[in-house]
């Protein structure tokens, strides 16, 4: 954290993001449910976060002074999950018992399940409100800890995500950012033919949000981006990353269908195939 990245660091993180995406189509395969494609435009911005930008540690997961990520998007969860397990939070193998009964690893994150999961999420537009209150709370308490919060486009459309993103500028809260997964998509179509939100960069800014805009499947604009993001104490940062909604996946990229739509066995291996992992579909 804090220092320029090597051509070797990036090349990992785009190493670790592709073994993200192979478990993100392993675990809604096997699963039969879940929702690949916000997962799949979230995985960038997650490796991103958890190898490099976070202050982490897994042998001490409780420790005060960690750095905090709300996932308010919740649904992504098989995107932080495979994350964890590759970062060492939880065993890989048990990234297959997604949404099974009795699992730790529940459909939408679940704190009560997973300790190290800071927040319970996937009620859409409430997640930034509880990242907003961990932000003060760690000024209040002088901690150093850093609040990251990676909110969907979709739930730019409820009236909480605003509420919340209005008194993070009104308190000038300098360790909070906001990061909007901006795939376009939703379950039933593109976000501006259901509830548009453009221009959303300008409304960030309005609502007094140092805002940068990134291809967010592009490490080093990620990486600048988290840089200036720390360098603002002044208030919060928001960083609208445009993403490709299943990207990695050549029949789910910019498609809405797979919001919420696990692939089938052909679909698993074709997959699999284009993450270079061929012939690695497990049993159900």
């Amino acid at each position: 954290m804090g220092e320029e990245p090597s051509s070797g660091a990036f090349d990992a993180l785009s190493a670790t993001a592709l073994e993200v995406r192979r478990e993100i189509i392993r675990m809604t395969y096997v699963a039969g449910s879940g929702h690949p494609g916000g997962s799949l435009s979230a995985t960038d911005l997650i490796t991103a976060l958890l190898f490099r930008e976070m202050r982490l540690d897994p042998a001490h997961p409780d420790a005060p002074d960690r750095d905090r990520l709300v996932l308010s998007k919740g649904h992504a969860a098989p995107a932080l999950y495979a994350a964890l397990a590759l970062r060492g939070y939880l065993p890989r193998a048990e990234l297959l018992t997604l949404r099974k009964l009795g699992s730790r690893l529940q459909g939408h994150v679940d704190r009560n399940k997973l300790p190290f999961i800071e927040a319970s999420t996937g009620c859409l537009g409430q997640g930034i409100g509880m990242a907003v209150g961990m932000a003060l709370d760690a000024r209040l308490a002088g901690r150093s800890n850093r609040v990251y919060a990676i909110l969907g486009d979709g739930e730019c459309q409820a009236g909480p995500t605003w509420e919340a993103l209005m008194a993070g500028g009104h308190y000038r809260l300098g360790n909070l950012v906001a990061i909007l997964d901006r795939n376009g998509l939703e379950t039933d179509g593109s976000t501006e033919s259901i509830m548009g939100i453009e221009p959303v960069a300008d409304k960030f800014r309005a609502f007094r949000y140092h805002t940068i805009e990134v291809d967010g499947h592009d490490f080093h604009q990620i990486l600048d981006a988290f840089a200036a993001a720390r360098a603002h104490t002044a208030g919060p940062t928001a960083i609208v990353a445009r993403t490709v909604k299943g990207k990695g996946v050549s029949f789910m990229e910019g498609q809405h269908a797979f919001h919420g739509k696990p692939p089938n066995e052909a679909e698993a291996r074709q997959a699999l195939t284009e993450l270079g992992a061929p012939g690695e579909v497990p049993p159900r």
